[in-house]
C-alpha cells in the first residue's frame, strides 16, 4: 500500500495492524478485539485527514499509483468490451483506448486515457499523453457511434496531450480542435468523466459532452500546478501555492459551473475501494444515460452548444467606458 505524504499518520497505524494480524495468524493470542479497535481508529484518522484536503493533496490523490484507470473500469463494469484500434490515417495511439461495450444491455462507445499500471506499461501508454492519432481514433469511434446511434462515454485521465515536436508536426492542435468542433455537433448523447487528471487540451480533446462529471479527488485545469509554478516562479517549489490559486478541484469546478456534478469516491480515494468505485461509476453512467438518451438530437446539440456558450463571466463596456 502506497501512502501520500499527508497520509503518514495512517502508515504507522497500518504497520501496527499488520503486526497484530501476524500475531493472530500464529494463533498464540486472540487479538480480534484489538484489531477491531485499531481498524476503527484507522477509519477515524482517515476521515479526519480527508475532511480537510487542500488542492495540492487532491492532485496527489488523482495521481496515486494504485488508482484505477480506464481499462480497470471498462473490464469491471462492462459485460463485454471490444477494443477498436487505429485512426485510419496514420497509426494507433496506445494512450487512448476505445471500443464498443455492453453496459447492462446498453451498447455504448467508451473512450478513455490509459496511463499504464507499471513502468513498462506506462512507457507503452506514453503515461496517458495522447498523440494526434489518439484524438483522431477517438473521433473515428464517435462518428461510428453516431452512425449506429450509440451513446458515447469518455473517461479522462491525462497530464496533458503529448508535447513532443513530432506530435506538433502531425497536427496535435488541429486534432484536438477538430474533436471539439465535431463533439459539439454529435447527435448521440455524450457523457464525460474525469477519473484522474484532467489537464489542458489533452483532457478537452475527449471532454466536451452533454454532461461532464468529476470523481471527488480529481482535478481539471488548463495547466498543471507544476507547470503553473514554473511559469510564474521559474521553479516547481510553488506547486502547492499554484494548486490553491488555480482552484482546480471538483468542488471549485462545480461552483464555477464548468462541470455538472461530482461522483463520490470511497473514503480514502478510489484506490482504497476500486471495485466499489467502479460500481458507483457504473450506476452513475446508467442513471445519466437514462435522463438524456431520449432527447431529440437537434435539441441535444442546441443544449450542448448553449451549455458551453454560457461558461465564464464577462462584462460588456459601453464604447465610452471602453475608451477611457
Amino acid at each position: 500500500m502506497t501512502f501520500m505524504d499527508f497520509e503518514k499518520p495512517l502508515e504507522a497505524l497500518y504497520e501496527q495492524l499488520e503486526k497484530l494480524k501476524e500475531v493472530g495468524e500464529k494463533g498464540e493470542v486472540d487479538v480480534t478485539e484489538m484489531i477491531r479497535e485499531l481498524e476503527s481508529k484507522i477509519r477515524k484518522k482517515r476521515e479526519e485527514i480527508f475532511a480537510n484536503l487542500n488542492g495540492w493533496q487532491k492532485v496527489q490523490l488523482s495521481r496515486h499509483p494504485e488508482r484505477p484507470y480506464t481499462l480497470y473500469y471498462v473490464t469491471t463494469i462492462c459485460n463485454k468490451f471490444i477494443e477498436l484500434h487505429g485512426d485510419r490515417c496514420g497509426g494507433d495511439d496506445h494512450a487512448i483506448v476505445s471500443g464498443l461495450a455492453n453496459l447492462d444491455g446498453q451498447t455504448v462507445v467508451i473512450i478513455g486515457h490509459q496511463k499504464g499500471v507499471n513502468t513498462k506499461m506506462r512507457q507503452y501508454r506514453n503515461f496517458g499523453m495522447a498523440n494526434p492519432e489518439g484524438y483522431r481514433k477517438a473521433l473515428r469511434l464517435m462518428k461510428m457511434a453516431e452512425r449506429f446511434g450509440f451513446p458515447v462515454v469518455t473517461l479522462i485521465d491525462t497530464p496533458g496531450a503529448f508535447p513532443g515536436l513530432e506530435a506538433e508536426q502531425r497536427g496535435q492542435a488541429e486534432a484536438i480542435a477538430r474533436n471539439l468542433f465535431e463533439m459539439a455537433q454529435l447527435k448521440v448523447p455524450i457523457l464525460c468523466y474525469v477519473i484522474g487528471e484532467g489537464a489542458s487540451g489533452g483532457a478537452l480533446g475527449i471532454g466536451l459532452g452533454d454532461k461532464v462529471f468529476m470523481l471527488e479527488y480529481t482535478w481539471y485545469s488548463v495547466i498543471s500546478p507544476e507547470s503553473c509554478s514554473s511559469i510564474l516562479w521559474h521553479s516547481w517549489d510553488y506547486k502547492e501555492k499554484a494548486a490553491e490559486a488555480l482552484k482546480l478541484d471538483a468542488d471549485h469546478m462545480l461552483d464555477f459551473g464548468l462541470i455538472d456534478g461530482i461522483v463520490t469516491e470511497p473514503l480514502g480515494g478510489a484506490h482504497n475501494g476500486p471495485e466499489e468505485m467502479a460500481m458507483t461509476l457504473k450506476k452513475h453512467i446508467l442513471g445519466e444515460l437514462n435522463k438524456i438518451k431520449d432527447q431529440d438530437p437537434e435539441e441535444r446539440i442546441l443544449a450542448r452548444i448553449n451549455k458551453y456558450s454560457k461558461m465564464g463571466h464577462y462584462r460588456r463596456l459601453s464604447p465610452a467606458a471602453a475608451g477611457k
